[in-house]
Protein backbone atom coordinates (compact mmCIF):
# COMPACT_ATOMS: atom_id res chain seq x y z
CA UNK A 1 0.00 0.00 0.00
CA UNK A 2 2.60 2.59 1.07
CA UNK A 3 4.28 1.72 -2.84
CA UNK A 4 1.08 3.16 -4.47
CA UNK A 5 1.15 6.47 -2.26
CA UNK A 6 4.66 6.75 -2.81
CA UNK A 7 4.41 6.47 -6.85
CA UNK A 8 1.41 8.66 -7.27
CA UNK A 9 3.45 11.33 -5.07
CA UNK A 10 6.34 11.31 -7.01
CA UNK A 11 6.71 13.66 -9.83
CA UNK A 12 5.74 12.66 -13.49
CA UNK A 13 8.42 12.83 -16.60
CA UNK A 14 7.36 15.02 -19.17
CA UNK A 15 6.99 13.53 -22.43
CA UNK A 16 10.00 14.52 -25.58
CA UNK A 17 6.12 16.47 -26.68
CA UNK A 18 6.28 18.37 -23.09
CA UNK A 19 9.69 18.92 -22.94
CA UNK A 20 10.12 20.57 -26.58
CA UNK A 21 7.01 22.73 -25.66
CA UNK A 22 8.47 23.36 -22.72
CA UNK A 23 11.78 24.62 -24.96
CA UNK A 24 10.06 26.69 -27.33
CA UNK A 25 8.32 28.18 -24.31
CA UNK A 26 11.35 29.38 -22.73
CA UNK A 27 12.81 30.02 -26.13
CA UNK A 28 9.99 32.47 -27.17
CA UNK A 29 10.49 34.36 -23.70
CA UNK A 30 14.42 34.63 -24.52
CA UNK A 31 14.45 35.63 -28.18
CA UNK A 32 11.38 37.85 -27.65
CA UNK A 33 13.69 39.60 -24.83
CA UNK A 34 17.29 39.60 -26.76
CA UNK A 35 16.02 38.66 -30.26
CA UNK A 36 18.19 36.27 -32.49
CA UNK A 37 20.97 37.47 -30.66
CA UNK A 38 20.15 35.38 -27.53
CA UNK A 39 21.70 32.25 -27.06
CA UNK A 40 20.38 28.63 -26.85
CA UNK A 41 22.23 28.74 -23.39
CA UNK A 42 20.05 31.40 -22.63
CA UNK A 43 17.11 29.25 -23.40
CA UNK A 44 18.00 26.14 -21.92
CA UNK A 45 18.47 28.18 -18.48
CA UNK A 46 15.06 29.60 -18.96
CA UNK A 47 13.73 26.07 -19.37
CA UNK A 48 15.08 24.10 -17.06
CA UNK A 49 17.56 21.81 -19.18
CA UNK A 50 21.22 21.40 -20.34
CA UNK A 51 22.45 23.68 -23.34
CA UNK A 52 23.87 20.17 -25.05
CA UNK A 53 20.34 19.02 -24.95
CA UNK A 54 18.35 21.87 -26.78
CA UNK A 55 20.94 21.57 -29.70
CA UNK A 56 20.32 17.57 -29.57
CA UNK A 57 16.36 18.34 -30.32
CA UNK A 58 16.62 21.43 -32.29
CA UNK A 59 19.71 21.34 -34.01
CA UNK A 60 21.00 24.63 -34.10
CA UNK A 61 20.02 28.18 -32.41
CA UNK A 62 18.40 29.51 -36.07
CA UNK A 63 16.60 26.16 -36.44
CA UNK A 64 15.50 26.43 -32.25
CA UNK A 65 14.62 30.40 -33.58
CA UNK A 66 12.63 29.39 -36.69
CA UNK A 67 10.53 27.16 -34.92
CA UNK A 68 9.62 29.70 -32.20
CA UNK A 69 8.76 32.50 -34.67
CA UNK A 70 6.81 29.96 -37.19
CA UNK A 71 4.52 28.78 -33.61
CA UNK A 72 3.95 32.63 -33.23
CA UNK A 73 3.17 33.35 -36.64
CA UNK A 74 0.88 30.50 -36.65
CA UNK A 75 -0.62 31.68 -33.84
CA UNK A 76 -1.49 34.90 -35.11
CA UNK A 77 -2.97 33.60 -38.17
CA UNK A 78 -5.10 30.97 -36.00
CA UNK A 79 -6.18 33.84 -34.28
CA UNK A 80 -7.48 35.58 -37.48
CA UNK A 81 -8.39 32.46 -39.77
CA UNK A 82 -10.92 31.71 -36.69
CA UNK A 83 -13.10 34.58 -37.35
CA UNK A 84 -16.18 33.60 -39.43
CA UNK A 85 -16.68 35.93 -42.77
CA UNK A 86 -20.01 38.40 -42.38
CA UNK A 87 -20.26 41.93 -42.13
CA UNK A 88 -19.12 42.02 -38.99
CA UNK A 89 -15.80 40.44 -39.77
CA UNK A 90 -13.54 43.86 -39.88
CA UNK A 91 -14.18 44.28 -36.34
CA UNK A 92 -13.90 40.84 -35.09
CA UNK A 93 -10.51 40.38 -36.43
CA UNK A 94 -9.48 43.76 -34.85
CA UNK A 95 -10.54 42.57 -31.78
CA UNK A 96 -8.82 38.88 -32.17
CA UNK A 97 -5.61 40.92 -32.85
CA UNK A 98 -5.52 43.02 -29.89
CA UNK A 99 -6.43 40.11 -27.57
CA UNK A 100 -2.85 38.85 -28.89
CA UNK A 101 -1.62 41.83 -27.86
CA UNK A 102 -1.45 40.34 -24.12
CA UNK A 103 1.24 37.89 -24.96
CA UNK A 104 4.35 40.75 -24.94
CA UNK A 105 6.73 37.58 -25.94
CA UNK A 106 4.22 37.12 -28.89
CA UNK A 107 4.62 40.52 -29.54
CA UNK A 108 8.19 40.90 -30.04
CA UNK A 109 9.25 37.19 -31.27
CA UNK A 110 7.14 38.75 -34.56
CA UNK A 111 9.09 41.79 -34.37
CA UNK A 112 12.45 40.37 -34.14
CA UNK A 113 11.16 37.52 -36.68
CA UNK A 114 11.08 40.76 -39.01
CA UNK A 115 14.15 41.87 -38.08
CA UNK A 116 15.73 38.44 -38.92
CA UNK A 117 14.29 38.15 -42.30
CA UNK A 118 17.22 38.67 -44.24
CA UNK A 119 17.48 34.61 -43.39
CA UNK A 120 16.16 32.77 -46.34
CA UNK A 121 13.08 30.52 -44.37
CA UNK A 122 12.51 33.26 -41.50
CA UNK A 123 12.12 35.55 -44.29
CA UNK A 124 9.34 33.37 -45.95
CA UNK A 125 7.60 32.73 -42.83
CA UNK A 126 7.55 36.54 -41.86
CA UNK A 127 6.47 37.34 -46.00
CA UNK A 128 3.71 34.47 -45.57
CA UNK A 129 2.61 36.04 -42.26
CA UNK A 130 1.51 39.50 -43.43
CA UNK A 131 0.60 38.23 -46.59
CA UNK A 132 -1.70 35.48 -45.16
CA UNK A 133 -3.01 38.44 -42.85
CA UNK A 134 -3.79 40.12 -45.81
CA UNK A 135 -5.66 38.02 -47.46
CA UNK A 136 -7.51 36.69 -44.61
CA UNK A 137 -8.70 40.36 -43.82
CA UNK A 138 -9.70 40.37 -47.38
CA UNK A 139 -11.54 37.15 -47.84
CA UNK A 140 -13.24 37.54 -44.11
CA UNK A 141 -14.15 40.75 -43.80
CA UNK A 142 -15.07 41.33 -48.36
CA UNK A 143 -12.76 44.63 -47.81
CA UNK A 144 -10.83 45.91 -50.25
CA UNK A 145 -7.16 45.93 -51.08
CA UNK A 146 -6.70 49.35 -49.27
CA UNK A 147 -8.84 47.96 -46.53
CA UNK A 148 -6.73 45.04 -46.10
CA UNK A 149 -3.30 46.59 -46.33
CA UNK A 150 -4.91 49.62 -43.71
CA UNK A 151 -5.40 46.74 -41.59
CA UNK A 152 -2.06 45.20 -42.05
CA UNK A 153 -0.46 48.79 -41.42
CA UNK A 154 -2.44 49.56 -38.31
CA UNK A 155 -1.41 45.84 -36.51
CA UNK A 156 2.49 46.43 -37.06
CA UNK A 157 2.08 50.18 -36.27
CA UNK A 158 0.48 48.95 -32.98
CA UNK A 159 3.47 46.50 -32.96
CA UNK A 160 6.09 48.74 -33.05
CA UNK A 161 4.43 51.41 -30.69
CA UNK A 162 4.05 48.87 -28.05
CA UNK A 163 7.80 47.27 -28.68
CA UNK A 164 9.38 50.62 -27.78
CA UNK A 165 6.79 51.06 -24.83
CA UNK A 166 5.54 54.32 -25.72
CA UNK A 167 2.26 54.40 -24.25
CA UNK A 168 4.40 54.29 -21.18
CA UNK A 169 6.36 57.44 -22.12
CA UNK A 170 3.91 60.10 -22.77
CA UNK A 171 5.30 63.28 -22.10
CA UNK A 172 8.38 62.77 -23.78
CA UNK A 173 7.78 64.06 -27.48
CA UNK A 174 4.14 65.56 -28.14
CA UNK A 175 4.68 63.71 -31.83
CA UNK A 176 5.16 60.03 -30.38
CA UNK A 177 1.97 61.68 -28.04
CA UNK A 178 0.26 62.64 -30.39
CA UNK A 179 0.25 59.01 -32.70
CA UNK A 180 0.00 56.99 -29.02
CA UNK A 181 -3.31 58.82 -28.42
CA UNK A 182 -4.73 58.18 -32.19
CA UNK A 183 -3.40 54.53 -32.42
CA UNK A 184 -3.85 52.65 -28.86
CA UNK A 185 -6.12 54.72 -26.99
CA UNK A 186 -9.07 52.57 -27.80
CA UNK A 187 -6.80 49.53 -27.27
CA UNK A 188 -6.61 47.56 -23.67
CA UNK A 189 -3.30 47.96 -22.94
CA UNK A 190 -1.54 45.71 -20.90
Amino acid sequence: MSSTIEQSSAPQRMTGAERREQILAAARRVFGEGGYAASTDEVARAAGVSQPYVVRLFGSKRELFLEAYRQASEQVLATLGSVPAGPEAAKRMGDAYVSLLEDRDLLRLLMHGFIAGGDPEVGRVARHTLGEAFRLFRERSGGTDDDARLFVAQGMLINVLLAVDAHRHTGEDSGMDGLVLCTLEHLPIP
